[in-house]
């Protein structure tokens, strides 16, 4: 199964988040199939960059995202 979720980079006490499409199988910060944005949540607006269409694209085909990056798409396409 796939999934849209976010990968945690960043440094310690310092999270920066990458939304990502992977297989549910692979672990949070291992292997992806596509990059689709990120998210800043320290960033005095806590900073959110998504490629709309794309993540349209893979939900259209099945891919699941997780509650998180959800609430995080509906932010984006607010904006």
């Amino acid at each position: 199964m796939v999934k849209i979720r976010l990968r945690r980079m960043g440094a310690k006490k310092n999270p920066f988040y990458r939304i990502v499409v992977a297989d549910s199988r692979s672990p949070r910060d291992g292997r992806c199939i596509e990059e689709l944005g990120y998210y800043d949540p320290l960033a005095e607006d806590s900073q959110i960059k998504v490629d709309v269409e794309r993540a349209k694209y893979w939900i259209a085909n099945g891919a699941q995202p997780t509650d998180t990056v959800r609430a995080l798409l509906k932010k984006a396409a607010a904006e």
